[in-house]
């Protein structure tokens, strides 16, 4: 771990705290209390902040959405998303730290059993509004139609939905829970979990995050903190 320099610690905390947007809609990198989070997003704040030299804060959502929303807004100086189009428009993202799997849920009677299924007119899945399988399936749907709520599940049950989408563990977790539900086993996304920071950063900030995100991937960091959440280790991205 080399020392970071001075210039690099005021360009990304300037306040003298590192103010860290935390993500708890997502079990698999945050759970716990806005006031007690844990996971592995919590982990690598703290980490980043030691390397800097001063204190995290840290900024707890229970949507990614509002995350995102903090770091764009100058409320946060680095956050934990999904890697996708709209939200690289004003973030700089390192490579991903954590890769996760986006599912379909649908009733055990339904016709629809593969991932290509599901794009046909007449399907309406419900999804987590500002999502990171939000912003895939509406970038890339062509006839399905895409349910926006506070919950996607809550909304695929309220409304009667053809499909739910989600995170693969806590959709597991659902359709346990409902036993007139399966998934689709098959991921119709891979989701890249990154961590970011403003595009007005200096080059310097953003090779530090990302040479520290691959430092933390390669020396184990990653994998222990996915094992200290119980979570698998193997949801560790590989170094580049």
């Amino acid at each position: 771990m080399t020392t970071v320099p001075d210039v690099v610690t005021k360009d990304v905390a300037p306040e003298g705290v590192l103010r860290a947007s935390i993500n708890l809609g997502n079990p698999v990198l945050a759970h716990g209390t806005p006031t007690a989070p844990t996971g592995v997003t919590v982990d690598i704040a703290r980490e980043i902040g030691a390397r800097l030299g001063v204190p995290v804060e840290l900024i707890c959502f229970d949507a990614a959405r509002k995350s995102y929303e903090a770091m764009t807004t100058g409320r946060a100086d680095i956050c934990f998303l999904a890697v996708e189009p709209a939200r690289e428009a004003e973030v700089a993202f390192t490579a991903p730290y954590v890769e996760i799997e986006g599912v379909f849920a649908v009733p055990r009677d339904s016709p629809l059993t593969v991932v290509a299924d599901v794009d046909h007119a007449g399907v309406r899945i419900g999804v987590k509004r500002g999502s990171a399988y939000d912003l895939f399936l509406s970038r890339t749907l062509r006839h399905a139609t895409v349910v926006r709520g506070e919950e996607g599940v809550d909304t695929f049950l309220a409304q009667e939905l053809e499909v739910a989408a989600g995170i693969r563990q806590p959709m597991t977790e659902f359709v346990a829970a409902h036993p007139e539900l399966r998934l689709i086993e098959e991921r119709f996304m891979r989701i890249r979990q990154a961590v970011g920071t403003t595009l007005a950063r200096r080059p310097e900030t953003v090779a530090f995050l990302r040479d520290t995100v691959e430092e933390l991937k390669a020396g184990g960091f990653v994998a222990e903190a996915l094992r200290r959440a119980h979570q698998s280790p193997t949801l560790a991205a590989p170094p580049r």
